[in-house]
């Protein structure tokens, strides 16, 4: 595996830009913008291989796509109750519905994404308490969706989430800032080329010093999302996801090549 200092970095990136449409192995339209850029940097995939790496992150996202940037992976607070497999699966879970499998009737599922900018339509949100420096989930049944989810409506309709999970924005930022700090941020087209999924690298930014106060304010915004993937016996973990043009906004300092 090939190792870098920031310099050799930039210019390899700025080479690859250079080298215009490229023809990629991924099949991920928005994932594999970041495989084939590591591919083609012949660098493990979450490894940048610069001296001090600890410090640095490598991420690319397609252009004008809703997909959203997977920042880390983090389980609410208080973490001695387990929320997602001992509260929200058992309690609010519902029953999965894939075509291509058959579950049992006690496996549940607690799939969803949410910001602070509306209720899902199963009553829950994300709320910004800057008093106790805290990012909580709050559940409404009265903002369920009755028509959409009629039968789990009634399930629910009586239970209270308490304790709130909460995330502190000191734990928050600890965990953003480990793996955050400075971050390489390219941005690609992608469009098909006799049939094959091609892309080209552009916008190459060099972000420093990830800011808490902007951090929290993508969140109070709407910017940044909370994604819940589980299913019985199957936690896939808590995500914190950004919209990527809000991405280069999180740092205090942005040099853009």
């Amino acid at each position: 595996m090939k190792t870098y200092t920031k310099e050799s970095l930039l210019k390899e990136l700025i080479n690859i830009r250079e080298r215009g449409w490229i023809t990629t192995r991924r099949k991920n339209n928005d994932g594999g913008v970041g495989n084939t850029l590591e591919d083609l940097l012949e660098i493990e995939e979450n490894n940048l291989p610069l001296p001090n790496a600890a410090e640095w992150e490598l991420k690319a996202q397609r252009k004008n796509t809703t997909s959203l940037v997977t920042l880390f992976h983090m389980e609410p607070s208080p973490r001695a109750f387990k929320f997602v497999p001992s509260i929200f699966l058992p309690e609010f879970g519902w029953q999965p519905t894939n075509k291509h499998k058959n579950y049992s009737a006690e496996t549940k599922s607690f799939r969803q994404t949410i910001s602070t900018k509306d209720y899902s339509n199963r009553g829950f949100i994300v709320q910004v308490d800057r008093t106790n420096r805290k990012v909580l989930i709050h559940f409404d049944p009265q903002k369920i969706d009755k028509e959409v989810h009629p039968q789990w409506h009634a399930e629910v309709l009586k239970k209270l989430l308490d304790p709130q999970p909460y995330w502190g924005f000191d734990d928050l930022f600890h965990k953003a800032g480990a793996k955050l700090h400075n971050c390489f941020f390219v941005t690609a087209e992608a469009k098909r080329i006799k049939k094959q999924l091609c892309f080209h690298y552009q916008d190459i930014y060099m972000l420093k010093n990830l800011n808490i106060d902007k951090f929290i304010d993508a969140i109070d915004k709407g910017n940044l999302y909370i994604d819940f993937d589980a299913r019985t016996g199957h936690n896939h973990g808590t995500k914190f996801r950004l919209r990527s043009e809000a991405f280069v906004d999180l740092y205090a300092k942005i040099k853009k090549y």
